[in-house]
């Protein structure tokens, strides 16, 4: 279980001292809850969500136990290290948004006929209860040739969730390699 701390001060002298000490500045929420300002060590968790098996992992802030979901990120341009993340804490039966990542399955006709897979929405947005939701949006690929895509209206939901995304929008394609 991955182990934060409260941040006491949340000015800039603050969460600079807290970043130069290692540490992932956190913003905790949930629906009729309050906002939790805090803090983890920024490689206890990396490695916590790396090997997570759901969306919703656990986490303990001054002994108190909950699963969060990660909703946003925000990543310094230039060297890509992690300076902020927000996690909503996942409340049973309570139904909100969430980003769910995308998964293509199979290998593409396009590929032997030289094109890639174009992945343009890496996350899609779905409404749902946290028992409803899926690992990832799985999408088969097998029977795609250069030049087609999938959209938003393909892609089947699992019952109880709902895509949030305008139903034209372009999921991944296959494009021609140059």
């Amino acid at each position: 279980m991955l182990e934060g701390i409260v941040r006491e001060s949340i000015g800039k002298k603050g969460t600079k001292a807290l970043r130069r000490d290692g540490y992932l500045i956190a913003n905790i929420y949930g629906k009729g809850l309050e906002n939790i300002n805090a803090a983890f060590k920024e490689n206890e968790y990396i490695r916590t969500v790396r090997n997570k098996n759901t969306l919703a992992f656990p986490v303990s802030i001054d002994g108190k136990e909950m699963d969060v979901v990660v909703q946003s990120y925000e990543s310094h341009p230039v060297t890509g290290k992690l300076l902020h993340v927000d996690l909503m804490i996942a409340q049973p039966g309570v139904v909100t948004h969430y980003m769910v990542p995308v998964e293509p399955v199979g290998e593409a006709i396009g590929l032997k006929n030289k094109g890639l897979i174009n992945v343009s929405k890496r996350r899609l947005r779905v409404k749902a209860k946290i028992e409803d939701l899926p690992k990832s949006i799985v999408i088969d690929v097998t029977d795609m040739d250069v030049g087609d895509a999938k959209l938003i209206r393909d892609i089947d939901a699992s019952q109880n969730v709902k895509f949030t995304d305008a139903d034209r929008v372009a999921v991944l394609s296959i494009i021609k390699a140059k």
